[in-house]
């Protein structure tokens, strides 16, 4: 019977949501054997009672944590006359009951809802492995022994076949007389099939998609009619013999002759080679060879939906990529594997299953062209049918190692370098810090990590307040607080007083200078809550460093912040494990911080005090003398000792010394000392005329 065209095929012999299944596939498993000598088109009408087979669970249930599903079952009574489970007053009853509870805990442990599953029933649930495809059918089928002891189930989709069996107990033999023996893989001929050259429609058909009539000679595509209706064949053969067969017709629907070995479409054509192609479709391979590359092949089964955040299962229970280990011999030989899958977000999961199986190191990938101002092409056969063959094969010369996660090339960062280079990135080499004379030693740049150490009473604090306002006056900067020394009524005197360079208070300190008016005070607490975000602990604990950390993370997202206090390091939770040294845990809390930093592009200001200085004598101290560890000068990007003057024949008593002792970016400044004078009035800093370079031996 001839073909008719244009093409109006139907799916042959199920829904839509059997699509992945075959006659075949039901009645070689099935235990009505009589079918077989039933005419095809008499079966159909037995197709709604699908038959169950098992094996042992292809994955341990104690590896599957249990997952919330949608409500997803209904059960169907058995074909087999079992009666029903006796009545709870008696013990065995009761100990049914209990052992079927146990069981139903291992069920929920991979995944199935078992609120409405019975014993001595088949129920139809929703596949935890696959979710039922796109349709979210029940296609998982489970049997539950009548006295509730184990059960066994199996999923019918064609693209996952995910099957297993379970009992409440260890050494439980109740499910043995429902198991039946696993299929052998069939052997098949084009004879048994019936396959057939290509009709002219169908050579029509691929035409248009570019496709000669040579490559499909030479791929062996046939045709295969059924009834009044004739379908594509796609014939996957090793070393010649035929293996398994797919079928697809003109709307997209594919299914597979069932219990035939799992092979790479194409094979022969990478016996041997160097370089290997690997596609997501029959199209897209034969695509392949149009461009001149006869090395690909194509998977069987399609992508997956997304990638599984499992750990790679062994090779006997990787059931869905088995034909890559039915393969491995051919790969393990290839230098190159080049992975074309679909644009999509199925293809790149994909991709990356087959790279995590092959190895990501012999992996590259493929980024397909765009097709017109907006849309890429999605596969092969597009970019065959859109762009031409030259084009196609451009892409597969210009493919492109596969990313190994933590593994780059400065290629991957050419946009950051070219921005740095022009400058167009913002504070490339850092933001002045509003003091002219200490900007040739120290320029605040995000990212970085500056320790700041001082003796007691030094003005740490004050100078990096000073330091913020600053900032946000030149930059607009925005910061999070964490100081743990001070009152926030503290705080906000001396950040108001240094912003608005009035007084908070006219006593004392004061000096009868006029304080800030209420107008002042009102305008300054707008900046404060604009410009400042506060770390604070509430209750009688102290803050270990990840929970600052964390906080930091909110307010930089949240608030757009680029700056972070620390103050002090001692006012920290610093509980480390008994087998860890302090030094081991200082180095350790410093890279968090530094990661911190680097990964926001927030400037982090890290406080701590020197160790007890029985013998000093008045000179700034080092910053080795920081108490904790020497990890503190050698993992910071800066270091800065902040000094008083406390000898009234040394020079003015307002006199503080900044001392830069540390700088890893020599573009952001150098080694030196800056002198700036404090007004205690406004706790402002003033330049002097005063900076010399320092030894850089300090």
């Amino acid at each position: 019977m001839r073909l008719r065209y244009p093409y109006t095929l139907r799916p042959l012999f199920f829904s839509s949501k059997l699509s992945t299944m075959t006659p075949q596939t039901l009645f070689d498993s099935s235990p009505f054997s009589t079918l077989k000598n039933i005419p095809f088109c008499q079966r159909q009408r037995f197709l709604p009672h699908r038959p169950f087979f098992t094996v042992f669970c292809s994955k341990p249930t104690s590896r599957n944590p249990s997952s919330p599903l949608r409500t997803n079952g209904f059960h169907a009574v058995s074909h087999a006359s079992i009666p029903r489970p006796v009545q709870l007053e008696n013990p065995e009853a009761k100990r049914a009951e209990l052992q079927f509870n146990i069981l139903r805990k291992r069920l929920e442990a991979v995944g199935m809802e078992t609120g409405i599953c019975e014993p001595g029933q088949y129920n139809h649930l929703i596949c935890p492995e696959c979710q039922g495809g796109e349709g979210s059918e029940k296609s998982l089928s489970l049997y539950i022994a009548p006295d509730g002891g184990s059960a066994a189930w199996v999923c019918f989709r064609g693209k996952c076949g995910w099957k297993g069996s379970t009992q409440a107990f260890a050494g439980s033999r109740s499910a043995a007389s429902i198991v039946t023996p696993v299929n052998k893989k069939r052997e098949i001929t084009e004879e048994e099939l019936q396959l057939e050259p290509l009709c002219d429609e169908l050579l029509a058909y691929f035409s248009e998609r570019l496709i000669s009539k040579e490559t499909l000679e030479r791929n062996a595509v046939k045709q295969r009619k059924y009834a009044d209706q004739i379908v594509i064949a796609f014939t996957y053969r090793r070393n010649g013999s035929l293996i398994s067969c797919k079928y697809r017709d003109v709307n997209k629907v594919f299914w597979q002759e069932a219990n035939t070995e799992k092979i790479f479409y194409g094979l022969d054509d990478i016996v041997g080679q160097n370089d290997i192609i690997i596609v997501e479709g029959e199209m897209d391979k034969l695509a392949m060879e149009e461009a001149g590359f006869l090395n690909c092949v194509s998977v069987p089964d399609g992508a997956p939906a997304s990638v599984s955040s499992k750990d790679l299962p062994p090779q006997e229970q990787d059931k869905k990529y088995q034909y890559l280990w039915n393969s491995k011999d051919e790969l393990k030989k290839a230098t190159r594997v080049i992975l074309a899958t679909d644009g999509d977000p199925p293809g790149h999961a994909l991709a990356e299953e087959l790279a995590r199986r092959i190895g990501k190191e012999k992996c590259w990938r493929v980024r397909w062209p765009k097709k017109g101002r907006l849309d890429n092409c999605k596969d092969a056969n597009e970019v065959l049918m859109y762009l031409g063959p030259d084009a196609l094969k451009e892409v597969i010369e210009n493919a492109e190692l596969y990313p190994i996660r933590g593994l780059f090339n400065f290629r991957d960062y050419f946009d950051e370098i070219d921005a740095y280079y022009h400058r167009t990135l913002g504070y490339d080499i850092g933001i002045s810090t509003g003091w002219n004379n200490l900007n040739d030693f120290y320029n605040v740049v995000p990212g970085e990590l500056t320790i700041v150490t001082g003796v007691p009473n030094s003005g740490k604090s004050e100078w990096i307040d000073a330091l913020l306002c600053n900032l946000n006056e030149l930059a607009g900067w925005k910061f999070a607080l964490c100081s743990m020394e001070n009152k926030v009524r503290e705080h906000a005197r001396k950040l108001l007083e240094k912003h608005l360079k009035k007084p908070f208070f006219n006593e004392r300190y004061g000096e009868k200078v006029d304080r800030m008016s209420v107008e002042d005070f009102e305008r300054g607490k707008l900046w404060l809550s604009d410009t400042f975000s506060l770390i604070r602990c509430e209750d009688d604990s102290l803050p270990n460093i990840r929970w600052v950390l964390d906080l930091a993370k909110a307010a930089v997202l949240r608030h757009g912040v680029r700056g972070l206090v620390i103050d002090p390091y001692n006012e920290l939770d610093h509980q480390r494990p008994p087998n860890q040294t302090e030094t081991e845990y200082v180095s350790q809390m410093l890279t968090f911080i530094k990661r911190f930093a680097q990964h926001h592009g927030c400037h982090v200001w890290f406080v701590a005090h020197p160790r007890q200085l029985h013998n000093w004598v008045g000179d700034p101290p080092n910053l080795y003398d920081i108490s904790g560890s020497a990890h503190f000068i050698n993992k910071c990007d800066n270091g800065i000792v902040i000094h008083r003057n406390r000898d009234p024949e040394a020079g003015p008593m307002d006199q503080v010394q900044v001392c830069v002792r540390k700088v890893r970016n020599k573009v952001a400044g150098t080694i030196g000392e800056a002198m700036l004078l404090y007004n205690r009035v406004t706790g402002e800093y003033t330049p002097t005329d005063n900076k010399r370079p320092t030894d850089r031996r300090k």
